[in-house]
């Protein structure tokens, strides 16, 4: 029994011994693990520190998916990849709503993004130009010369074009990067994925989402 007191006694004795040191230990390690971050800090600089404590910038608050909102904005220009996009949505889309309008601008940038296609507007919407009905969007390619024929139209995708360049508009398809109209049927929505149905475009995206160049 003696021996067994003395047992305990040591034992206990040693956790008050070794406990202190313990905590002296992780004290010094969580320390040093201070400096180190602090170090990391300051080589990041304000510029980097300010972005990791800044919310992430939304989409403009104030826009709406209507006409009476598009009308309001002021006119747009830009440079030619601007005015690929609107022309773009002036024979693709005119008269869609101008939330399906948003979307087919959303469709263009999105392969923008993508390795698996031109990396500039102007470059996606042209693809396959020159070959009748083997083009992207059919425009470009059907033999039909390219007027705009309604100018209050070509000012409000134009306005559209601007506010998708500049990044206002929410994210509305789910990284689609094709889409038809819901008078046809390509063969490829059979095995792409829908992503959306916005007015009378139906939305996919290929097994692979878009990846950025």
């Amino acid at each position: 029994m003696r021996w067994f007191q003395t047992s305990i006694f040591a034992a206990v004795l040693s956790a008050i011994v070794i406990t202190p040191v313990v905590a002296t230990a992780n004290a010094e390690t969580a320390e040093e693990l201070a400096k180190v971050e602090a170090k990391g800090l300051k080589s990041a600089g304000d510029k980097r520190l300010k972005s990791l404590v800044t919310a992430p910038k939304e989409a403009q608050s104030d826009l709406e998916f209507s006409r009476k909102w598009i009308d309001a904005q002021p006119k747009a220009s830009g440079s030619a990849q601007w005015r690929c996009l609107a022309e773009a949505l002036y024979f693709e889309a005119r008269g869609e709503t101008v939330k399906g309008q948003f979307a087919v601008a959303e469709v263009i940038l999105n392969r923008v993004e993508s390795k698996r296609f031109p990396s500039t507007p102007c470059g996606v919407i042209n693809q396959g130009t020159g070959r009748k009905y083997q083009c992207q969007f059919t425009y470009t390619c059907d033999g039909h010369k390219e007027v705009i024929a309604e100018p209050r139209a070509f000012a409000r995708v134009s306005k559209v074009a601007r506010a998708s360049l500049d990044g206002k508009a929410p994210e509305l398809t789910d990284g689609a990067t094709h889409y038809h109209t819901t008078a046809v049927k390509p063969r490829w929505s059979r095995v792409y994925t829908r992503t959306a149905r916005i007015g009378v475009h139906l939305f996919y995206r290929h097994t692979w989402r878009t990846a950025s160049n």
